[in-house]
């Protein structure tokens, strides 16, 4: 599969909102992939890690969030699982499922409940190793600082506004993969 043909059907002209997703998504599967080598024992899928790490935003246009060039009509959370769909119409499940899962530090069905979040009601936790290390890379970069890789205090920091559960995982994927 090559992820920049998938990310060409959906965002066809060369445009601010494409140099943002391309540079994010290039740096979080760079930090991922790099966490993986270091990690041989853990045994990870590299092509999938990478695929996967250039795809996982692929949904943010169908969002509104217009600091990033998005004018989309969804709220900014629902870009996880939007671009799941369209990664699963694409025939790629595996791919999709950290679309949907990479959000926060991953959602909690309890989560969306309580907080009435506009997402399908499932768990949206990242499951599979490679899940959850794309998930981790994404939170040391910002679409809105393209040029900066968070450290892992600021990223965590971020995480915080996530609730506890997130930054427990947070704090388990920093002794997993750093």
């Amino acid at each position: 599969m090559n992820p920049l043909a998938l990310i060409d059907k959906y965002y066809p002209e060369n445009n601010e909102l494409k140099r943002i997703l391309v540079t994010h998504s290039r740096s979080v599967a760079d930090k991922a992939l790099a966490m993986a080598r270091s990690h041989p024992e853990l045994e990870l899928d590299l092509q999938f890690v990478e695929e996967a790490a250039m795809l996982h935003d692929i949904g943010i246009f169908l969002t509104d969030a217009e600091d990033i060039f998005c004018f989309g009509t969804h709220p900014y959370i629902c870009h996880g699982y939007l671009g799941a769909e369209l990664v699963r119409r694409e025939g790629f499940p595996c791919h999709a499922l950290v679309c949907e899962r990479h959000t926060g530090a991953g959602i909690s069905l309890q989560r969306i409940e309580e907080q009435n979040l506009p997402v399908p009601h499932r768990e949206m936790i990242p499951l599979t190793l490679e899940e959850q290390i794309i998930c981790f890379a994404d939170k040391f970069f910002s679409k809105t600082h393209l040029d900066r890789e968070k450290s892992v205090a600021k990223a965590r920091k971020s995480i915080e506004k996530h609730g506890e559960e997130g930054v427990l995982r947070f704090d388990t994927w920093c002794k997993l993969f750093l």
